[in-house]
């Protein structure tokens, strides 16, 4: 049997009882969360994420792609870490687009995996 853990958002499943999702979607529901939480969001994380979020107005360049880039690797590693090994992240910018690639080994099993969310930027 493989590990389970609750499922985020927490919900109640058609049982009535706590849902619950396999390990390796949970950590993809982490991520989701470290990548799309703004600093100072969380009453007693303020340092919690790294504001994917907060970039939708910003103007869309390289330079913030870089940037981002450096932000998430970092929140990834410091509230992921004892989870999650980082293989890559790439993030692009096109046009109105930014795409963000998470390429992560799971620690606890060696699996690789692979997340990308896009969202578009203001002018």
């Amino acid at each position: 049997m493989s590990a389970v853990d609750i499922a985020f958002p927490f919900r109640v499943d058609g049982r009535g009882r706590t849902a619950t999702v396999p390990h390796a979607e949970h950590v993809r529901d982490m991520v989701e969360l470290v990548l799309f939480t703004s600093p100072g969001e969380r009453v007693n994380r303020p340092d919690f994420g790294c504001g994917l979020l907060d970039l939708v107005f910003a103007g869309n360049s390289p330079e913030l792609a870089a940037t981002l880039e450096m932000t998430a690797r970092a929140a990834l590693q410091r509230w992921l870490g004892d989870v999650l090994t980082v293989e890559s992240l790439a993030v692009s910018a096109e046009e109105a687009t930014l795409h963000v690639r998470v390429a992560y080994a799971l620690n606890a099993t060696g699996e690789s995996r692979t997340l990308t969310v896009s969202g578009g930027s203001g002018p």
